[in-house]
């Protein structure tokens, strides 16, 4: 029911309190007056004491004060008790505040900021605690109570409680003229009798909204202060947390009157500040962390970046110069030899990874009964470590431990080029054949003249040229290669070097020149030659001997051209096939003084074909008496590599995909 709609009930006395009415009403009286037909201001009269009815408790009223509606309220139980050492009725507890639920009048108001006297039972005894003081006349066995004054909830809360103690409850009282200094020192029976003087309830009144609005901002500013000027962390918490919201709830969400301006302001203020602080809490408790973590983060990954950026640097330097590795080192490269790329003559290849910087490279693990022996491998070491040039495959490093010897390789995933000029499907155009080509003759080039000592090959052919991913070509396997001084215009060779088909006359016979850097350009003639017809130079299975040897047929296609103007296969070559063709033959003449140097060689792949002659004839015979493949024996003497050799290594191309 409304207010409005119920009469008053009539005045009544109780003992000493006299002319009692609205909002109480005596126990008996009709329902149909005061607050309605509830029993939150029944008040009962026996042997001249007023009692009321408090959550489970009963109380004593022992004074109302209608000027600031408020009343005395004394626990029954503890008033009634002569015992010396009282404790409140179990039925009582545990106390949390005292109210009356949202009936007409709302909640019953009580001096939130009084004081309050809290009991606790504990299994063990609480020595380090100055608030806890113990009940000596209560403790027994394993049970030890004790109390504590508390200002407003300032060491009442379940999360002060030590591990060994459960909370028991808590009772309120209010005296105004007890201080601080003797609620710090009052010892049990000094709280019993704070307790024996009872507590304070306010009953608002929607006539007097005014006031009530006051009590409750009143009451929410006692609370904060006390509690923000305490030491605990967590009372420093409920006051920023708790002040506001206790006056919402306890004065506007129960009101029977929100609409009034003053409720209406109030709460718009209230809410604000609720607001403000959530947008506080949320910024200093978690957007300030995540801000400040994902500065961190970011901080970390930046210098993680550099750091690795730097680490691959490094690597790379030392990449530089050849490194030695030890035998563990290469198992932990190739990851215990997983990635098996080929096995050969000379050994097996892995695949492996460089740390940091993620370097593949490729390891040629040598057979110890492999025809490479320690000349090969200390020539290998010395002659490819020294270089650096894009054409030229640079060698990582190597490892010699007794009998064990590897070299590890930067990893080439095109593989190696005789796979691709000699495969039955043509594989590049002939701009990108003449690319590969001018890549290889800079590569040769920068080992007669890029360095401080010349370094001659002896072994270029199309199975000693590999490709990166991107068909660059590089010049490798310096397995027969020598280092000489590069003032010197001949070189000494003791013994034949090389592939039998690539090798230059004068590695067999001194009549046709001395050994020098144009040793390299006569294989690098028969390359081009082999580049350029899609196939090997001497194909024994050819059908007629005109077809066995491919640069005598390509010589007499051109120069038939040039001398008759007869029209024949030639018309069908490519301008790009017919330079190839006529560099290579001049590459490949008898005489090493009749051949260019690699870097003529160079102009020559860089200019047009219109600006090239046809050389003269590089070979002793016609076309019809050549020999052929008689080439291959030449000499059983020679420490040269036949072709069936060359093929029986296939698989072990360092690089090969």
């Amino acid at each position: 029911m409304v207010a409005g709609q119920n009469q008053q009930c009539p005045p009544f006395s109780c003992g000493d309190l006299h002319d009692i009415k609205d909002p109480f009403r005596l126990q008996g009286d009709s329902r149909d007056c005061g607050v309605g037909p509830r029993p939150w201001y029944d008040l009962s009269c026996s042997s001249g004491k007023a009692t009321i009815r408090i959550n489970t408790g009963t109380y004593y009223v022992t004074s109302i004060n209608y000027t600031d509606r408020s009343f005395l309220a004394v626990d029954a139980n503890l008033q009634d008790t002569n015992s010396s050492c009282p404790l409140p009725h179990p039925d009582q507890l545990p106390y949390t505040y005292l109210y009356f639920p949202n009936d007409y009048y709302g909640v019953v108001e009580y001096e939130i900021a009084g004081s309050w006297a809290c009991f606790v039972n504990c299994s063990q005894p609480i020595t380090d605690i100055e608030w806890y003081k113990p009940i000596t006349c209560l403790t027994a066995n394993n049970s030890f109570f004790y109390t504590s004054v508390a200002v407003s909830y300032g060491y009442c809360g379940v999360g002060e409680l030590q591990p060994s103690c459960r909370y028991m409850g808590m009772i309120p009282f209010d005296d105004p003229h007890i201080d601080s200094s003797q609620l710090h020192n009052a010892s049990y029976t000094d709280i019993i009798g704070f307790i024996k003087k009872g507590f304070r309830v306010y009953f608002p009144s929607g006539k007097n909204r005014g006031f009530s609005t006051r009590r409750c901002l009143q009451d929410s500013s006692r609370y904060f202060k006390e509690q923000i000027s305490g030491a605990s962390i967590l009372n420093r918490t409920r006051a920023l947390s708790w002040s506001e919201i206790h006056y919402i709830a306890n004065c506007l969400a129960d009101s029977d009157d929100a609409s009034t301006k003053q409720f209406i302001l109030a709460g718009t203020i209230v809410s604000a500040i609720d607001i403000a602080k959530l947008h506080f809490v949320l910024f200093r408790f978690v957007l300030a962390p995540l801000v400040v973590f994902t500065f961190l983060a970011h901080k970390y990954w930046k210098t993680r970046i550099t750091v690795d950026a730097v680490e691959k640097f490094l690597r790379m330097q030392q990449m530089i110069g050849p490194m030695r590795f030890a035998y563990t080192d290469l198992i932990a490269i190739t990851a215990h030899f997983r990635d098996k790329l080929g096995q050969g003559g000379y050994g097996s290849v892995y695949k492996g990874v460089l740390l940091p910087g993620d370097v593949h490279v490729a390891v040629k693990m040598l057979s110890s009964s492999s025809s490479c022996n320690g000349e090969e491998f200390i020539s290998e070491v010395s002659t490819i470590g020294r270089i650096h040039h894009v054409n030229v495959v640079r060698l990582v490093g190597f490892c010699s431990e007794e009998m064990r010897r590897a070299l590890v390789y930067e990893y080439m995933p095109g593989g190696s080029l005789d796979k691709y000029i000699f495969s039955s499907e043509k594989s590049f155009s002939w701009d990108k054949l003449n690319e590969i080509a001018l890549g290889i003759a800079r590569g040769i080039n920068y080992l007669h003249q890029g360095c401080d000592m010349q370094i001659l090959h002896f072994d270029i052919k199309p199975h000693n040229i590999l490709l990166d991913s991107n068909f660059v070509p590089k010049v490798a396997d310096f397995g027969l290669a020598k280092l000489y001084p590069r003032d010197k215009s001949f070189v000494p060779v003791s013994a034949a070097r090389g592939t039998i088909g690539y090798i230059a006359p004068e590695m067999i016979s001194r009549s046709f020149g001395v050994i020098s850097s144009k040793s390299d350009v006569y294989s690098f003639g028969m390359l081009l030659l082999e580049m350029a017809g899609g196939r090997r130079n001497a194909d024994p299975n050819a059908a007629n001997s005109s077809q066995a040897y491919y640069p005598s047929r390509v010589y007499s296609q051109l120069t038939r051209r040039h001398t008759t103007g007869e029209i024949s296969d030639i018309a069908d070559m490519h301008e790009l096939e017919k330079k190839l063709c006529v560099v290579g033959l001049w590459c490949i003449q008898m005489k090493s003084c009749d051949r260019p140097t690699m870097s003529e060689v160079i102009e020559m792949l860089e200019g047009g074909i219109d600006s090239l002659q046809v050389p003269p004839r590089p070979f002793f015979c016609d076309d019809e008496q050549f020999p052929g493949v008689e080439s291959h024996h030449l000499s059983s003497d020679l420490t040269a590599i036949s072709e069936e050799q060359e093929e029986d290594d296939e698989n072990i191309r360092v690089f090969q995909s």
